[in-house]
């Protein structure tokens, strides 16, 4: 059920008025964007309404290319993966990122990711497979329905949000590719292009374009990984990871790779981007373990957002970031601490 907001009213009812809170979230998404001059060509809309998620009506919806919305209206509330923990606002959602193609400051992909085109898009499949090709994002999707999963999002840097995810399950996608034997680990790359993304400039980054992340294909078949086209009932925001990202909620948060354009099914265990810059602090695996700390900093707590100074919401992180039962197999007999 999508909401609207009244426009072009002959008069001003008390109740139209929008509260101070909300102004005041406006004013500081507009100070973090710097500039709205890009929005519509993501098909930015400050007035078609949200779902039954609560998005104040004057931030910003991204409603994602045409052909795109109504496989999103279609989309089905899956409650086996969800949570009763309260989601994090969308504010902070969207304006909270990690995504070192735009900046390595949290507030950088909002600001700089407003112009990213992600229509058309295309995403290369390869390797061990059985139908290699470079594929619409469009034709990728088009027979998959989606699903909105509401799960936790737990960063390495020790903080997290709750947050509601539309996509499909990522298994679907490899079914239908039909991977050969030897297809025993996928590799995820991100958009390389340096016009688009300024952090890929930057002549002091660590990495080493483009960024790469990848799972073993178990790990990739297991029903909790999701391949995501969109959050909060809406397309994904560039920020966010437009217009294709992956959530693998039992891992830290770098593992869900962002704005995908390649997928490849390999023999062998890929070269993951921040395991290749430190290895002995971001694992291949990077299983949420608060037995594991990083060497500079504890995993055995984490900052859920939103939080403040004087409310910093501590709570206690949970094995697999409380995902245990679903993929706790999946790693049986191995050592956790070796192999984090």
């Amino acid at each position: 059920m999508k909401r609207y907001r009244r426009i072009g009213s002959p008069s001003i009812q008390p109740s139209e008025i929008t509260p101070e809170p909300i102004y005041r979230n406006r004013r500081r998404f507009m100070q973090a964007a710097l500039s709205m001059t890009a929005l519509p060509v993501l098909g930015f809309s400050s007035q078609a309404g949200a779902t039954d998620y609560d998005i104040a009506g004057d931030l910003p919806i991204y409603e994602g290319p045409s052909w795109l919305q109504p496989k999103l209206a279609s989309a089905v509330h899956n409650p086996g993966y969800s949570t009763e923990e309260k989601l994090a606002p969308y504010y902070d959602a969207i304006t909270h990122n990690n995504f070192y193609e735009f900046g390595t400051d949290k507030r950088d992909p909002v600001r700089h990711a407003q112009g990213l085109i992600t229509d058309p898009w295309q995403v290369e499949i390869s390797g061990a497979v059985a139908k290699p090709g470079q594929y619409h994002l469009e034709d990728i999707l088009a027979p998959h329905a989606l699903e909105d999963r509401i799960y936790r999002l737990r960063c390495v840097e020790a903080w997290s949000m709750v947050i509601p995810w539309l996509g499909f399950p990522l298994a679907d996608l490899i079914k239908r590719f039909e991977p050969t034997s030897k297809a025993k680990y996928v590799h995820f790359t991100t958009l390389e292009d340096k016009e688009q993304m300024p952090g890929q400039s930057n002549l002091f980054g660590t990495i080493t374009w483009p960024y790469v992340e990848g799972l073993r294909i178990d790990e990739a078949m297991n029903p909790l990984a999701l391949l995501v086209v969109g959050m909060y009932g809406n397309a994904l925001p560039p920020q966010n990871g437009a217009p294709l990202r992956l959530v693998v909620p039992w891992k830290y948060g770098f593992k869900s790779i962002k704005s995908i354009v390649r997928i490849h099914f390999s023999e062998t265990m890929p070269q993951t981007s921040w395991n290749h810059i430190a290895p002995d602090e971001y694992g291949f695996y990077a299983n949420v373990n608060p037995a594991v700390d990083h060497p500079r900093w504890s995993q055995a707590t984490e900052r859920r957002l939103p939080s403040s100074l004087f409310s910093p919401n501590i709570i206690d992180t949970l094995p697999f970031n409380g995902y245990a039962e679903e993929v706790a197999d999946l790693y049986k007999g191995m050592d956790l601490k070796q192999w984090f």
